[in-house]
């Protein structure tokens, strides 16, 4: 029979990785820096003119919307240097026929110049810049190969960017070392005049490979958990001590992705983090040689979907085991989250976290469980009440004045 792909019902999205796994920094919890040994064969691991020029034109031809978006990732991407993304701006406006293309690009901010920032203010691209906080909590663990902090040069890094007018975003990784103080973490991005923050707790396995990488897949039973693993009770508690912080001051003002996201799937809109969606499956990667894997957070031999120079964008991300791979992600939850009420709120959360067994010994419970349902019991009637506001269109900012009125 053949296979047909009938028009998208969202933008299909992949991640492009010019420069692979190659960083400047040597964070302990990187999940991404390992990956260089999928490809010993490759000393030299960067996206070739060729191929960026045929991901360009083939990602832009796969869409269906007017509205493109382009999203690159590392490693380290400023280890490209500036006329690379100069080429690609000019290829974008060759094959864009029409389309809006948007760009955003993640960074550790080391690499910042007055250059790059120029660049990224006068072609409006969106920077997403890690940073794990005040000074103490980033230099924890996010370092160079020689163990020196990098603190001090993220932060100059992000000066250039207010200094230019770039838009910025924060990305911050929740680990054992900064979970404990939540409103350290968050005051210091309203400090530094951060409006837009996502937090991510960082889990991690244990498992030696026979080709050197030392995290385990999604499939395997690694039994040590990794020393920077944040506890289900750490990410508990610091979702529900940020959030009594921002529900009562900065609602509307300060945009954290987890809490908007958490309305989104109160209000039944599709959140704006895959992790809280029903499935997923529909943001792939391209590697630096043209492979294309499931997930970013599923860069292994077993989640390949193939390579650009053999397969076409479509076939690949609308592919029988793409498609399944996404549709695992509410199929194969546990009858305990099957019965949860926040089931609508979770939706199991990422399946590379679903590492636990039930309370019925059953496996594929999220290791964060616990953490997630005590935030959900926790914003509930705050997520009610705004909720209630939305659908009146109203604005859920509202929410604050009720809390100052007693109201809620």
């Amino acid at each position: 029979m053949k296979s047909t792909f009938a028009p998208f019902a969202r933008p299909l999205y992949v991640m492009s990785k010019p420069i692979g796994s190659a960083c400047n920094l040597a964070c302990d919890y990187c999940y991404y820096l390992e990956k260089s040994h999928l490809y010993k064969q490759n000393p030299k691991q960067v996206m070739t003119d060729e191929l960026l020029e045929k991901f360009i034109q083939e990602y832009i031809g796969s869409q269906t919307m007017p509205q493109v978006m382009f999203t690159w990732h590392g490693g380290e991407t400023l280890m490209r240097p500036l006329s690379f993304y100069k080429r690609v701006v000019e290829l974008q406006k060759r094959y864009a026929r029409g389309r809006t293309i948007d760009n955003c690009i993640q960074t550790n901010g080391t690499l910042l110049t007055d250059e790059w920032c120029e660049f990224f203010r006068e072609n409006n691209w969106l920077v997403g810049v890690s940073i794990d906080g005040p000074q103490e909590f980033h230099d924890e663990y996010r370092r160079n190969r020689q163990g020196k902090p990098s603190f001090v040069k993220v932060m100059q890094g992000i000066n250039l960017l207010k200094k230019h007018g770039v838009e910025w975003n924060g990305m911050a990784v929740v680990n054992d070392y900064n979970a404990d103080y939540p409103l350290e973490f968050y005051r210091f991005f309203k400090e530094i005049g951060c409006h837009y923050i996502q937090f991510a707790p960082i889990v991690e396995r244990i498992y030696k490979h026979a080709d050197g990488r030392h995290l385990a897949t999604p499939l395997q039973s690694g039994d040590k958990l990794a020393d920077f693993s944040v506890t289900p009770e750490q990410w508990g508690n610091f979702l529900c001590t940020l959030f009594d912080e921002w529900v009562r001051k900065d609602v509307g003002t300060y945009f954290i992705q987890l809490f908007d996201s958490t309305l989104a799937n109160w209000v039944g809109e599709q959140p704006g983090v895959c992790s809280l969606a029903k499935t997923c499956g529909h943001a792939g990667v391209i590697e630096f040689n043209g492979d294309v894997y499931a997930c970013d957070h599923f860069v292994f031999p077993e989640f390949k979907l193939g390579n650009l120079y053999e397969k076409t964008l479509v076939e690949m991300m609308y592919s029988e085991c793409q498609q399944t791979f996404g549709q695992d992600k509410q199929s194969k939850l546990p009858t305990q989250c099957k019965e949860c009420e926040f089931l609508f709120a979770c939706n199991g959360e990422c399946p590379k976290n679903r590492f636990a067994v039930t309370a019925d010994g059953e496996p594929g419970l999220n290791y964060l469980c616990k953490g997630y349902h005590q935030f959900f019991s926790h914003v509930a009637p705050y997520m009610d009440y705004m909720k209630r506001e939305l659908l009146a269109e109203r604005a859920p900012a509202n929410i604050m004045d009720a809390i100052r009125e007693g109201k809620i």
